[in-house]
């Protein structure tokens, strides 16, 4: 199946990206599966992806150290979002690791202050330099956007714009943080759709999916987590959120393999989860909730 794009504005273009930078990564994986990701979003959507970054082996080590190796790709990646967003396009990535969105989610808000984020992710990555127990750079993917340290990139991102979704795997630091900024989660369950519906409440809305959402097995993935969504949920969780203005699609952590000498494997249904994101990232919002709070 190819999407056919209907543009309310025709004046608007979708832009593919591809990061191909090490950002944080544990391991040597996740590289080559956004390259995957990509391919067959472009076979897709007949869109062709522009490659910010290069491939280069994984370090595994501290985050600070891993930021500042990541920084001139992030300084690109967040370049390439300025002058999308700048021009009233939308934006659809690949992104090898989750802290990609140190950029992309800065530039966001910038330009798109009233969109709320949606954050699909077995963890909510809300850690901080002085929180953080891992010393992971993607456990404070999501921290640096909303300002709690300063990671060089900006910030912006209001907690009431921004939803979280899947999560299971929070810190005691998180847990608090959540409850203290009133940020509202939809934990992995039913009707999941539909409270997801109820908390954008018709606004624009920008999508971070970190593969590890899913059901451990359904795709590679870094971590691995019991209790996912499964493929037809996040189906149903896209499609209610295209009834909205989808102004961009980011997809993180989906790995090629997940041992040294397995074969890829294809992230074709993966894209077929996505598909009402990828039609609704045109603007053709359907419908309206009635109520902006998290059930």
């Amino acid at each position: 199946m190819k999407i056919e794009f209907f543009r309310r504005n025709e004046n608007m273009k979708i832009e593919l990206t591809l990061f191909q930078g090490r950002v944080g990564d544990h391991n040597d994986f996740a590289i080559p599966g956004a390259r995957a990701l990509a391919s067959e979003i472009g076979r897709t959507t007949g869109l062709v992806p522009t490659r910010i970054g290069q491939p280069a082996p994984a370090l595994n080590t501290s985050w600070d150290v891993e930021l500042e190796a990541a920084r001139p790709d992030l300084a690109d990646l967040q370049d390439r979002y300025e002058r999308i967003y700048a021009a009233g396009n939308r934006a659809i990535s690949a992104t090898s690791r989750c802290a990609a969105s140190i950029a992309t989610l800065p530039s966001v808000a910038r330009h798109h202050p009233d969109a709320c984020i949606v954050w699909f992710d077995a963890h909510a990555d809300l850690n901080t330099p002085e929180s953080t127990q891992s010393g992971y750079l993607g456990g404070l993917a999501l921290s640096a956007p909303m300002g709690l340290w300063n990671s060089g990139f900006g910030a912006g991102l209001k907690p009431g714009n921004l939803i979280l979704v899947g999560q299971r795997d929070l810190d005691p630091f998180e847990a608090q943080l959540i409850r203290e900024k009133a940020i509202c989660h939809i934990p992995p369950g039913e009707g999941i759709a539909d409270r997801l519906h109820a908390a954008i409440g018709g606004r624009p809305v920008y999508v971070h999916i970190d593969c590890d959402v899913l059901n451990p097995g359904i795709v590679p993935t870094d971590y691995v987590h019991a209790h996912g969504l499964s493929l037809d949920q996040l189906h149903g969780a896209c499609a209610a959120i295209a009834r909205n203005d989808v102004i961009g699609v980011e997809v993180a952590e989906f790995q090629s393999s997940s041992n040294e000498g397995s074969p890829p494997v294809s992230p074709v249904h993966l894209v077929q989860a996505l598909m009402p994101l990828l039609q609704g990232i045109t603007g053709a919002a359907d419908g309206r909730p009635d109520t902006d709070s998290c059930p």
